[in-house]
């Protein structure tokens, strides 16, 4: 299946989990990609492994500061000189960081906040602008359970993510109204082995044990079981699904009302 033949697709914080399996997923599938991250060398050897195994010139490489409005303009325009246009925009690049109410503090939502809510406002404002005048388009925002519910030990995430999908349902229906063709969703990952999760895990901690290939009770799935609904979402199977969002947790968020 190539559902993304000849489309142009980009990821922020592409160079490791979730990231990297959806940049090498949409190169599977035919596309083109614009791989961006803070990590130079991470988010250069997930563009070099697309153009190793689907042919040299499929896939760039661009660092990226998500949360800087400059940085998006100068990551734009790369793109297009490159590739002529951009089909799908996948906002992914995100942090994590512990704190209740009481333990967070205001230097600590400034920081979450801006990589987890500033990249989104921004890439979404930057794929709009070149989107809506090529045809339309895809825009994926990689948000998180905790978007949808909270947890008292992660205040100014939960806050972070929960704006997300604010926006998201903003950018839906104004561009339906404006007759765009551009479509905005949300995806909800409960846990991801990730190394972003992994790093709240004791050292030593058996992290396989709470995967869903070892219990259907568990909560941690792998990277590229958040990818595959990227892309359904990115893609035109997705065409009539717009400002949704999108659990994938198991039913975790079920068993918890």
């Amino acid at each position: 299946m190539e559902r993304f033949q000849d489309k142009v697709c980009m990821i922020t914080g592409g160079g490791g989990g979730i990231g990297r399996a959806t940049a090498l997923s949409f190169a599977q599938e035919g596309a083109r990609v614009a791989v961006t991250d803070l990590d130079a060398v991470a988010g250069a050897a997930v563009a070099a492994e697309i153009n190793a195994a689907q042919g040299e010139g499929r896939a760039i490489f661009l660092a990226h500061d998500a949360g800087d409005a400059g940085d998006w303009d100068k990551v734009i325009a790369a793109v297009l000189e490159r590739f002529g246009r951009l089909d799908v925009m996948v906002n992914n690049a995100g942090i994590l960081l512990k704190g209740s109410i009481e333990d967070a503090t205001l230097e600590q939502w400034h920081k979450m906040h801006r990589v987890n809510s500033d990249s989104v406002f921004l890439g979404c404002k930057a794929a709009v602008r070149v989107m809506k005048g090529k045809g339309g388009g895809a825009i994926v925002n990689v948000s998180s359970i905790t978007g949808l519910s909270a947890r008292p030990d992660y205040a100014a995430y939960a806050a972070s993510k929960h704006s997300m999908l604010g926006l998201s349902r903003s950018v839906a229906i104004h561009c339906r109204q404006k007759r765009y063709g551009i479509r905005c969703n949300t995806v909800h990952p409960d846990g991801v082995l990730t190394a972003m999760t992994l790093s709240q895990l004791p050292p030593g901690f058996d992290a396989e044990s709470l995967c869903i290939d070892r219990d259907p009770m568990a909560r941690q799935c792998r990277p590229q079981d958040v990818a595959n609904a990227i892309l359904f979402l990115a893609s035109d199977h997705a065409r009539a699904i717009n400002g949704t969002e999108l659990r994938v947790d198991s039913g975790q968020l079920l068993m918890s009302l």
